[in-house]
């Protein structure tokens, strides 16, 4: 092999483990926050209420006696970036914004009731719990 092909062999394996590093690092968002959506237009309920979980930007829904399985997609980004897409039953909610390591703030959409809002969060714990 020469060194071109070497070269380029090994710079691929660096960059898909410095990838995968860099997905596990914990960030500043990471913990347990509790979470109040607000409706502003549409036929959805006025307000809820959740917590979630934050494990080096993935989001977990935690569930609540009582309450819907839901499941998130969708990550925090190391800047704290919000993009996720929440699924429960038939619904979808799209929600977008930002967090700052102890609050945060965004809106959201559920197209398919129109209805949309905005939410707010406030972090609970640096670690996570189930």
């Amino acid at each position: 092999m020469n060194f071109a092909k070497r070269s380029a062999l090994a710079l691929g394996f660096g960059l898909t483990f410095l990838g995968s590093a860099m997905a596990a690092t914990p960030n500043r968002n990471d913990g347990t926050w509790s979470v109040q959506m607000v409706t502003d237009s549409g036929i959805c309920s006025a307000s809820y209420n959740y917590s979630i979980a934050i494990e080096s930007g993935s989001v977990r829904y935690l569930l609540a006696k009582g309450d819907s399985p839901t499941t998130v997609y969708g990550k925090v980004g190391p800047d704290g970036a919000v993009n996720l897409d929440i699924r429960r039953s038939i619904a979808k909610v799209d929600a977008n914004g930002r967090l700052n390591g102890k609050s945060g703030s965004g809106t959201w959409t559920l197209g398919s009731f129109g209805c949309s809002g905005r939410w707010t969060a406030q972090k609970r714990s640096a670690t996570v719990s189930s």
